[in-house]
């Protein structure tokens, strides 16, 4: 069954809760930046023109869009393709509690289930203190800091990246998973991980690994009773908003994400690392781009921020040729850029917009 728009009846339903509560300052972050310098980067259009009116280009879209998103799953390699193939249905795995604690009102679990047969994970699961449910739930993505997911759940690092307990002591459900290219808190092997992950699966990338680990994400917070699926999102800050991205883009599960300094530009930061996309985006005959990425994701809620490091005004020509998509779905398009131009940091404005998005669109 279809909702409006030829969208499915959950999203259409999110749609137009939506446009009950938006952000106040969604116009600003729409807005072109006064100047935004050569990024080198060609980006190839997402709509034909041609295609007539607006419903029609509409409809163009959605049957290109279903040929881009299986081209980018088959770029990054097997293993996230084959768990979309199971559906949004697929059954959780199954998880064990290696600790517990209490601070601040929250109840905060370490966490172990499997991502691959013969690979597991570690995650920190918090919960709201109150007991109400059910609650939205969002995927919360560590940055590349030497305590990994200790810096999510608030036990080490800085307190404004603390993303997982914050939002749990506002009423969010949250699940924060270690990177695969850490072997254990405070201890990050990226090359060496990479290179073992790859031996594994020839023909994968560094991101095929990284979006499973999100998708098993969702899949574990979308199960639990306290969760309400229909209301899911994720945050992420440099290394994490790389993760965001992917996920936001591949699983339609995610309402709203907030990518903040990941690089939106596969020029813009480390993408050629093995342990993302690899050395073969650089050379001349690769055609894909983020702007691709941000597409797949419309209409759902998408905020990325920029400090002039990864991400700023730069940025800005993968999100108008993004809004262009957006606005095929109605005249409000929750999609945009905010520039705190305070480098590769998360200051406190940063946090109040995350904050302030997740409230808007997951409600």
């Amino acid at each position: 069954m279809r909702g409006s728009l030829g969208l499915g009846i959950g999203l259409a339903t999110w749609l137009a809760a939506a446009a009950d509560h938006e952000v106040a300052w969604l116009d600003t972050v729409q807005r072109p930046p006064a100047f935004v310098a050569e990024h080198g980067h060609v980006l190839t259009p997402l709509l034909r023109e041609e295609a007539g009116t607006l419903e029609d280009m509409r409809l163009d879209w959605e049957a290109r869009r279903q040929g881009l998103r299986s081209r980018w799953l088959t770029f990054l390699g097997p293993l996230s393709r084959r768990h979309l193939a199971g559906g949004p249905a697929r059954e959780a795995p199954r998880w064990s509690v290696l600790e517990e604690d209490r601070p601040n009102g929250v109840r905060r679990l370490l966490i172990r289930y499997a991502v691959e047969s013969d690979q597991e994970v570690e995650a920190y699961l918090m919960f709201p203190g109150d007991g109400h449910s059910p609650r939205p739930g969002v995927v919360v993505f560590h940055s590349t800091v030497r305590q990994s997911i200790l810096q999510p759940a608030g036990i080490e690092g800085e307190p404004e990246k603390a993303f997982g307990l914050r939002l749990a002591q506002q009423g969010y459900v949250t699940l924060s998973p270690r990177n695969f290219l850490w072997t254990a808190n405070r201890s990050m092997d990226a090359a060496g991980q990479a290179r073992r992950f790859l031996e594994r699966h020839p023909g994968a990338r560094g991101m095929d690994r990284m979006l499973l680990d999100g998708l098993v994400a969702v899949d574990v917070l979308a199960s639990l009773p306290e969760v309400d699926s229909a209301r899911l999102g994720c945050v992420g800050h440099s290394l994490g908003g790389k993760e965001a991205l992917y996920l936001a883009a591949f699983d339609e599960r995610i309402r709203a994400t907030v990518s903040s300094e990941g690089g939106i530009g596969t020029r813009f930061s480390n993408w050629h690392d093995d342990w993302y996309l690899g050395p073969g985006i650089r050379e001349a005959g690769f055609e894909r781009e983020h702007h691709e990425l941000l597409a797949l994701v419309a209409p759902r809620a998408f905020l990325l921020i920029g400090g002039e490091s990864a991400d700023g005004d730069a940025s800005w020509p993968f999100m108008d040729a993004a809004l262009r998509i957006y606005r095929l779905y109605g005249p409000m398009a929750r999609l945009g850029l905010f520039n705190h131009r305070q480098g590769h940091s998360v200051p406190p404005v940063a946090v109040e917009r995350m904050e302030a998005w997740l409230r808007a669109y997951l409600r």
